[in-house]
């Protein structure tokens, strides 16, 4: 369902489920803690959303994040614990957006769980772009780290997301904080990833709502010490949730999680002088 702020209109699309070991989404954050949080399955793997943010505003249609895509293997299916082929296009097109229609596409990092969507598979077995006249914007940092993986992010940055792209000129490389269009503004939130970045909507009218990303993909990630060990800088994660959060109670913004069944939250300081959750919010 649309929600207005401001001038612009918001829309949350789920871009596909998966499961990942609750261990790794927690850090060093023990299960005796965690699991009273959140429910595991035999295998000690959490359900989580691709949660994928539609943005209209000034007449541009905005796509932040593109889901896991329909290209996975059986083995990668059980490995992620994916039951469906749930492509963000068709997602959209259940809402009357067509992949055509879409003239940005922000990226806050090239994991294959925030990217997958953006590429597909024809039946001749290539890959084209799923938004094929959208500029694709990712920073400069993120962009140098998903073409020369190493041992520790080899498995989540994946050539067929992002290669297709830069064959067709589609990317938009940025560097640092940078208005995309009146209204849509990227912060680089590090720690997850080298370029990692969040993204703030601006109503016009005070009302602001942030994607988060990676920095905290779930509301429970909202207490500082529950950082993923899928990040590979823990202290900078550390910084842009402390950086970010100040900046979101402060200023009283709505703060859009990656990965939640909950779509946002607003935020507030407990009586320890730490953020915690106020509200949840749906879109």
């Amino acid at each position: 369902m649309a929600q207005a702020l401001g001038n612009a209109t918001l829309t949350m699309v789920n871009g596909g489920d998966f499961r990942l070991d609750g261990g790794a989404m927690h850090g060093v954050v023990p299960k005796t803690i965690w699991s009273k949080l959140v429910s595991c399955d035999e295998l000690n793997r959490v359900t989580y959303t691709t949660s994928c943010l539609l943005v209209e505003i000034g007449k541009k249609r905005v796509l932040i994040e593109t889901g896991n895509g329909d290209k996975f293997s059986a083995k990668e299916k059980e490995i992620y614990g994916i039951d469906h082929d749930r492509s963000i296009s068709s997602a959209l097109g259940a809402l009357g957006v067509e992949p055509e229609s879409i003239d940005l596409v922000v990226l806050t990092h090239l994991h294959f769980d925030h990217v997958g969507g953006t590429t597909r598979r024809t039946k001749s077995g290539g890959l084209v772009p799923v938004f094929p006249r959208a500029r694709h914007v990712v920073q400069r940092t993120e962009l140098i780290a998903a073409e020369h993986p190493h041992e520790r992010n080899r498995a989540s940055y994946l050539a067929e997301n992002i290669l297709p792209l830069k064959e067709a000129g589609l990317f938009a490389v940025i560097d640092g904080e940078t208005e995309l269009l009146p209204g849509l503004r990227v912060l680089p939130s590090p720690g997850h990833t080298p370029g990692h970045q969040s993204v703030l909507i601006d109503g016009g009218n005070g009302e602001k709502a942030l994607f988060l990303g990676d920095v905290a993909p779930t509301s429970v990630h909202v207490r500082l010490p529950f950082i993923m060990a899928y990040d590979l800088e823990v202290e900078k994660t550390l910084d842009s949730k402390k950086r970010l959060f100040c900046r979101a109670i402060t200023e009283g913004w709505i703060v859009l999680f990656g990965h939640d069944r909950h779509h946002g939250a607003k935020l507030r300081w407990n009586d320890k002088g730490q953020p915690e959750v106020a509200e949840l919010v749906e879109l």
